[in-house]
């Protein structure tokens, strides 16, 4: 009976440790603060979507602003803010190289910005339309003459005489008139080598050939009988 009552006495939690008391307070101290920095932190939170809100709807109502730019803002602010933004119908970037100096940029959706806008404010520069504007017409004026000095250089690397014209009298009518036709060919197709093409004969083997007509002519005209005329049988 002793034995049973011993082992039940020792079963039993014992009282607590000053020890123990003391982390127990500790544990509690500690979740406490926990809990009102939450608050607190949700408290601010809704201080500062309240006072986004207000000026964001200022803005709207404004008509004389197309846009709005805010001074640099932590990321936990930056998100309300374009969280307000998006409910309002608004445009919203970031921009800023670091998080210490990231800011927020507020548009009305019918002045949304423009790619060279954003751009601009990327690199850290103010938006200047007529600048922008001197820019882009400086850029097509150059992509302009680059066209125009890249069709020049094509031009020029091309034949602009007249093989026909020009070789008539020393290799006849239809050795020119062949290359005349290989000259069309090669207009047509670029101004490529002549090898590249129906007729791969150069002026120099049109008239060899010319030439070697005119000497079996000549033999034949030798060979033929006095007279021209034929024996009767």
């Amino acid at each position: 009976m002793a034995d049973l009552l011993g082992s039940i006495l020792n079963s039993m939690e014992k009282p607590p440790t000053v020890g123990d008391q003391e982390s127990r307070r500790k544990a509690r101290e500690q979740a406490a603060r926990l809990k009102k920095m939450e608050e607190e932190e949700k408290r601010k939170k809704a201080t500062f979507r309240k006072k986004m809100e207000k000026e964001v709807s200022a803005f709207i109502q404004d008509s004389s602003r197309q846009k709005q730019k805010y001074n640099p803002m932590g990321k936990l602010e930056r998100s309300i803010l374009h969280d307000v933004a998006e409910v309002a119908g608004l445009t919203s970037f970031s921009f800023g190289e670091d998080e210490e100096s990231r800011y927020v940029m507020l548009f009305k959706k019918e002045f949304a910005p423009s790619d060279e806008e954003l751009e601009a404010y990327r690199n850290g520069e103010e938006w200047d339309p007529k600048l922008a504007e001197q820019r882009r017409r400086l850029k097509e004026q150059a992509a302009l003459e680059e066209s125009v000095s890249s069709q020049t250089k094509k031009a020029e690397t091309c034949p602009n005489s007249n093989y026909r014209d020009k070789y008539s009298h020393l290799i006849g009518t239809s050795a020119a008139k062949d290359a005349a036709h290989t000259l069309e060919a090669n207009s047509a197709y670029g101004c490529v080598p002549v090898a590249n093409k129906r007729d791969t004969r150069s002026i120099e083997e049109a008239m060899n050939e010319i030439r070697a007509k005119k000497r079996l002519k000549q033999d034949d005209t030798a060979m033929a009988p006095p007279g021209g005329g034929s024996n009767s049988s």
